[in-house]
């Protein structure tokens, strides 16, 4: 398992690498078309846990205007995100900008996606097993349900991966990642564009 750990983190870096320098032209006119159409900054920065509960900056397109009510609250997902946000998220392109977290070490590849920074007081002795890993751009909870399977079912298929990292299990991740892509299954959970958020009983 060590040794796999280290190849991984050595097959990542060289391919963030050459991943950046061959999408560079298509990231630059993805910005400057979101720039256009948000008319804001093309972005979204927001702090996520990582490996061993290390907080870091996870890059994202961003796919909706910061429109907000009187009281100061954010509107509803489906009023904030435009038309191209919504073929932005079906292509999954918006995370793209992850590659750089890759590439700094952040991230890999493949591993359970780095969730939010309010939830990490919420996790039970099992669930933090999910940070024993790297967070990936992609996962097993992904390539089965992503956003359209519950929370339980959810940390049940990233310690499934904790447990039984392997070469194969990851080829087999990238391979379901490129269907689901292709298929454009799984963007939206059932209840918004997003996933519902973890209130550490559901």
């Amino acid at each position: 398992m060590l040794k796999y750990v280290s190849f991984k983190f050595f097959i990542d870096f060289i391919f963030s690498l050459i991943i950046i320098i061959l999408i560079l032209p298509l990231l630059l006119l993805l910005l400057f078309t979101i720039t256009i159409d948000l008319r804001e900054n093309p972005l979204f920065v927001q702090k996520r846990i990582g490996f061993r509960g290390k907080v870091f900056n996870l890059y994202k397109l961003k796919t909706m205007r910061t429109l907000k009510d009187g009281k100061g609250k954010l509107l509803s997902d489906l009023k904030r995100i435009t038309s191209i946000g919504k073929i932005i998220r079906t292509l999954s392109v918006d995370e793209i900008p992850q590659i750089f977290n890759v590439l700094k070490g952040e991230m890999s590849f493949v591993g359970p996606r780095p969730l939010l920074l309010e939830y990490l007081p919420l996790y039970n002795v099992d669930q933090m097993k999910r940070h024993n890993v790297l967070p990936g751009i992609s996962g097993y909870a992904q390539v089965n349900g992503r956003n359209l399977i519950s929370w339980k079912e959810k940390f049940k298929l990233d310690l499934y991966y904790v447990e039984n990292q392997s070469f194969f299990l990851d080829l087999k991740i990238i391979i379901m990642t490129f269907i689901r892509v292709f298929k454009a299954s799984g963007i939206n959970s059932n209840i918004n564009i997003t996933m519902e958020k973890f209130n550490g009983k559901n």
